[in-house]
């Protein structure tokens, strides 16, 4: 129970109050005296007051707290509520350890709040996103670092400004690899490309500084020519696009004709050899006929002349047509042998 200053009841037995333990220490003695000894009395509370708020700190799931006594780091705490030695002995530095953060290159984002769509800034950041490529033209560009905080104690001692000099590194990657590529690469198929080697080199500049900045990724956001160039470039486009379209056209042509050559000269070399083994089989045919006439001939020679000579007329009299044979003393011929009659009988049944 509480009493008031001026009274003098001494209220019921329980443990002492503050105030009234005050009361007491300030009440003996001259009036300088107690003034001073409520002024300890005070100081003394804020002293303990002060003690007790700074014997404990909270680290939140996605930092890590870095613990410095007397100007010395001792160590890194998980996440949770610890304890430290008050009045400032132990001083505490947070670090977003789990969290991603980005570097913006070219173009800023504005604060949205969460479920909302993006927007960004209008402001221009050409001195940027402005490249020379390595054909000697102008482009744009955009894009992101994302990283991570990888070492608390490094990312804060080693390095003045690790961020910043994130940033300057990240700048100078950038225009070194769109600086060595055709502005149609870094437009079109180079963006993959570019993406893995700005990474990979920004995380080893950064290792070799020992900054404790883990490199997640490098995306390009927009990559554009400048509105100054915008109205060429389409007409280089244009041209551009043109030009692999007559190629198209003109390897379609030549993946037709040059199948169709082939293929004709195959058939050409494939009749030649088939008309030369013709020739050469009836060669060796008609020899060995020959040689069989010849061997007949030897054995009957009359028979064999007889044959031959018959043989001769059959093949011989048909290509004649009507054969006359004239007599003295007749008037007019007559036909001996017509040898197209039967033809001319096919024929007369045919039609």
């Amino acid at each position: 129970m509480i009493q008031s200053v001026n009274g003098s009841g001494g209220g019921p037995s329980g443990p002492p109050d503050l105030f009234e333990l005050l009361k007491k220490f300030t009440s003996g003695g001259p009036p300088g005296g107690r003034a001073a000894g409520l002024f300890v009395g005070i100081i003394a509370l804020v002293l303990l007051a002060w003690g007790v708020l700074t014997c404990f700190y909270t680290v939140q799931p996605e930092e890590r707290a870095v613990v410095k006594r007397f100007g010395s780091v001792t160590g890194i705490t998980d996440p949770g509520l610890h304890f430290r030695l008050p009045f400032g002995i132990d001083q505490i530095q947070w670090v977003a350890t789990e969290r991603v953060l980005k570097q913006e290159f070219g173009f800023r984002t504005r604060d949205t709040r969460q479920g909302e769509r993006s927007s960004y800034s209008e402001a221009q950041f050409e001195d940027e996103s402005l490249m020379l490529t390595g054909d000697l033209n102008m482009i744009d560009v955009e894009w992101v670092v994302q990283y991570r905080i990888d070492d608390p104690i490094k990312f804060l001692y080693e390095m003045r400004e690790p961020t910043r000099t994130l940033r300057d590194i990240s700048e100078s990657v950038m225009r070194r690899i769109v600086g060595n590529m055709l502005g149609s690469e870094v437009l079109t198929i180079g963006r993959v490309e570019i993406q893995q080697k700005a990474g990979e080199e920004i995380q080893e500049i950064m290792d070799q500084y020992d900054a404790g900045i883990r490199i997640s990724t490098v995306e390009m956001q927009d990559v554009v020519p400048p509105p100054a160039v915008q109205p060429a470039f389409n007409e280089v486009n244009e041209a551009r696009q043109e030009r692999e379209r007559m190629i198209n056209e003109a390897q379609k042509r030549v993946n037709q004709e040059i199948p169709n050559a082939e293929g004709a000269a195959l058939r050409t070399v494939a009749e030649a050899k088939g008309y030369a083994t013709e020739r050469v089989n009836r060669a060796d045919g008609e020899s060995i006929r020959f040689s069989a006439v010849l061997a007949e001939y030897q054995q009957a020679p009359t028979v064999t002349r007889t044959r031959l000579y018959l043989e001769t007329l059959n093949e011989v009299l048909p290509g004649i047509g009507q054969l006359l044979v004239v007599q003295e003393g007749q008037v007019g011929p007559f036909p001996l042998l017509d040898v197209n009659r039967s033809e001319t009988r096919a024929s007369g049944g045919d039609q």
